[in-house]
């Protein structure tokens, strides 16, 4: 029993600290581009994530707790290593001011405490090869989907005036508010998920299936996060990428919605911030390449390829210190 609570406290911290570090995600391009004032965009954004879970189901979460790893083989010190190691990394990564992927570190954290605990053979290659899928395609899209979606914009608008700019000023409202609702459903789904595993494990629950309790935790713990805001995170994907127009913003926002809604509706777990950054890296490239600094998109790539293995790592070496605490 001290072990679920510790675990679920954990899990808790973890989903508040993904909203707190994810806010930058949803709101950087709604603040830089001046369309919202930051606590007004901040406050919607926690809104809508508290809201999104109850209104699109629980697919992301049954897809992380039930299809990586072997359900029967997973322990409550598994799960707390995971957790623990996904808490550490993304303070690490928002003190240096560093987007990175808490759906990284989550499933980097599952498989290295799960392997230590239990070998190769807990892993469950299709639920595994899904996520894999999931993260990978996910920021291509995003790229892809920004610069289509820009290069048209650009194109309907050739002869427009500078006055409308004030309309996707205006607009922007409403894609931050379906990018914030596609964040809650993907992601607060994640922390879900590693509850209910841990219900599971401590013989709580006989079957796989996330409670209301679990859903209304985790939504609000996401929520509470992102009206707090990571402002350090925000000024990099608001500002150090590119000036953020209210087009790019707009551009931006809708673009990582749809990719994100989608994968989040398949059970598909993707990082958010993967694909945000690279909607706004697309975005800018669609107007011209020079327009974006590169550099911060190849210290993004490179946090992203060092997060499952150092999450791995980490969770691990957690695992071995909780099996010696508790047992």
């Amino acid at each position: 029993m001290t072990l679920l609570s510790v675990l679920i406290a954990s899990a808790l911290i973890f989903d508040f600290l993904n909203g707190f570090h994810d806010s930058s995600n949803v709101v950087a391009t709604v603040i830089s581009s001046r369309a919202m004032r930051p606590r007004t965009a901040l406050v919607m954004a926690a809104i809508a994530e508290f809201t999104a879970p109850f209104l699109f189901g629980v697919a992301v979460a049954t897809t992380v707790g039930k299809e990586v790893i072997e359900p029967s083989a997973i322990s409550p010190d598994v799960v707390l290593g995971a957790v623990c190691a996904a808490i550490l990394w993304n303070l690490l990564t928002w003190w240096l001011g560093i987007p990175s992927s808490s759906s990284h570190a989550l499933i980097g954290g599952l498989l290295g405490s799960s392997i230590v605990a239990n070998g190769l053979g807990i892993i469950q290659i299709g639920g595994l090869i899904k996520v894999l899928i999931a993260l990978l395609i996910s920021p291509p899209l995003g790229l892809v989907t920004g610069f289509l979606l820009m290069r048209v914009l650009r194109y309907m608008l050739r002869n427009a005036t500078p006055r409308v700019s004030t309309t996707f000023k205006r607009a922007q409202v409403f894609t931050a508010l379906a990018l914030s609702l596609s964040h809650g459903t993907n992601d607060a789904q994640k922390t879900m998920g590693v509850i209910t595993m841990g219900l599971v494990a401590s013989g709580f629950q006989q079957t796989f299936e996330v409670p209301l309790w679990v859903i209304a935790a985790s939504a609000s713990a996401i929520a509470l996060g992102t009206s707090l805001g990571g402002w350090r995170l925000i000024r990099t994907l608001g500002g150090r990428i590119y000036k953020v127009r209210p087009i790019h913003g707009f551009t931006s926002q809708a673009a990582s919605a749809a990719v994100i809604f989608t994968a989040a509706l398949l059970g598909g777990p993707v990082s958010t911030t993967q694909v945000v950054g690279s909607a706004i890296m697309g975005t800018g490239a669609a107007e011209r390449l020079s327009k974006v600094r590169w550099q911060v998109g190849r210290e993004m790539v490179t946090t992203w390829l060092l997060t499952i293995p150092a999450t791995a790592a980490l969770s691990a070496l957690l695992f071995l210190v909780l099996q010696r605490i508790f047992w």
